[in-house]
């Protein structure tokens, strides 16, 4: 089929040194996924660069997408109503909503704040360690 298509060119695996100037010099990232992602990391990637992207709604997309980043579509004929969108979508906002929801700092904070709310963790700590909740390293078990 790419052969057929004088506009579809098959550029193979793109590695990580490339993969940012591919991203962010595209008009969108197309996603579209046919089985329940649970995440969909290539999508958080494309808003990294500030990429819009047009994903089917299926498995994390609609959780991923917050109306701001791009379009959720539930079919082609959609998908390419959204292409004709894609002006109305400021680049540097997509890459806010990922500095805002996705980086690596978010997500550790984010992880703190879910073990620190667990029921018995500095208790549990402690016990561990041998200690009242101070720093020190766990003892070697007799």
């Amino acid at each position: 089929m790419i052969e057929r298509h004088d506009n579809v060119a098959f550029l193979g695996e793109i590695d990580g040194a490339r993969k940012a100037s591919f991203l962010g010099n595209a008009r969108a990232l197309l996603f579209p996924i046919d089985w329940p992602e649970p995440f969909g990391l290539v999508t958080i990637e494309a808003m990294a660069c500030g990429t819009p992207v047009i994903a089917w709604n299926c498995g994390s997309v609609p959780e991923v997408l917050d109306g701001v980043a791009g379009f959720v579509v539930d079919d082609e004929a959609q998908a390419v109503a959204a292409v004709g969108r894609l002006l109305t979508i400021d680049r540097a906002a997509v890459r806010s909503v990922f500095e805002r929801r996705f980086t690596a700092e978010r997500m550790a904070a984010d992880y703190l704040d879910v073990y620190h709310s667990l029921t018995g963790v500095r208790r549990d700590v402690a016990r561990l360690r041998g200690t009242s909740g101070d720093r020190a390293p766990l003892q070697a078990a007799t």
